[in-house]
Order: structure tokens, then sequence, then C-alpha cells
């Protein structure tokens, strides 16, 4: 498999909050999307569920910006970035 969080450079962000992202590839990085059962205290989930994510959405999803979304909103903006970010990797063959 490739590395995920290499894969990351240079990409587009794919989680996309409205008024917050700053479509800027050179800032994307691999955002851990965090649920129970798949991580925990200090356990990152595997990278297969991560979304590229620009710095802009990873501080917003992280809680590190307040923005006008609530926590379940981001939740699911980062969950159908995970989703996108997939989309992209099986249609690359990386995933």
């Amino acid at each position: 498999m490739a590395n995920l969080r290499k894969e990351a450079r240079g990409r587009d962000c794919q989680i996309r909050v409205p008024g917050v992202c700053n479509f800027n590839p050179e800032t994307t990085v691999l955002a851990h999307y965090r649920m129970a059962g798949t991580s925990g205290t200090a356990i990152k989930p595997d990278d297969a569920q991560g979304a590229w994510g620009c710095s802009a959405c990873h501080d917003a999803i992280d809680g590190r910006t307040k923005t006008e979304y609530t926590r379940d909103d981001l939740r699911l903006m980062h969950a159908e970035g995970v989703f996108r970010t997939q989309a992209i990797l099986r249609s690359e063959g990386k995933l």
C-alpha cells in the first residue's frame, strides 16, 4: 500500500469546509478521522481513515480554530472528505 501521509502532499483539500478552506495544496496533510473502536488516547486511526485536508480545514475539524459550524457539522465534512480521499486513492490503485 502507498504511504498515504506522503500521498497528501500537493493534493487538493477534500474536507472543504465552506468559508474556511484555503484551497492551498501546499498546506495539505492527512487528517485522521477519530471514532470509538478505531483510535484512542494518543493512538491515531489507520491512515486509510484519513482525509486530505488543507491547514485551515484541519485546524477547524481539530478545534484549533472556531467556526460557525457545530462539531457534528465538522465531523460530517471530515467524514465526507475521508470518502472522497478514499475514492481518489482507489481510482489511482493506491488503496
